[in-house]
């Protein structure tokens, strides 16, 4: 990551002629040694979309679960789409077998969401 983003912040720079850093601070990695903490980061990826229609959701609970999964089926820059079954290009570069056999079906998939979307306080 390192590498990725010094060559990103070097193209950036030389393309706006500017100096300095772009991003604030060292890049952090933990270790995601237990499945519940994979499937914590699961759905925090799945549902971080859901704070672009309600900021406080993960402090105050969801005010409306369903504008939230709506928001979600609609939003096409997660694969949240993709486990809930949705053909799309963007599918084929989902590698879903990386996972754990979470979810056996969309069903599944769509109630863990539900739980998280039940849930407050994800941070």
């Amino acid at each position: 990551m390192k590498k990725l983003l010094t060559a990103y912040s070097m193209y950036f720079n030389k393309k706006y002629k500017r100096t300095g850093r772009l991003f604030e601070g060292p890049f952090l990695a933990k270790h995601a040694d237990t499945d519940e903490y994979l499937k914590y980061l699961f759905s925090y990826i799945h549902l971080n979309p859901v704070k672009l229609v309600d900021p406080k959701w993960k402090e105050n609970k969801i005010t409306d679960r369903a504008k939230a999964k709506k928001y979600l089926a609609e939003y096409k820059f997660s694969s949240y789409l993709d486990y809930m079954r949705v053909r799309r290009g963007e599918g084929k570069i989902l590698n879903k077998s990386a996972f754990p056999g979470y979810f056996l079906n969309f069903k599944d998939f769509e109630q863990f969401i539900d739980e998280w979307l039940s849930f407050s306080d994800l941070n």
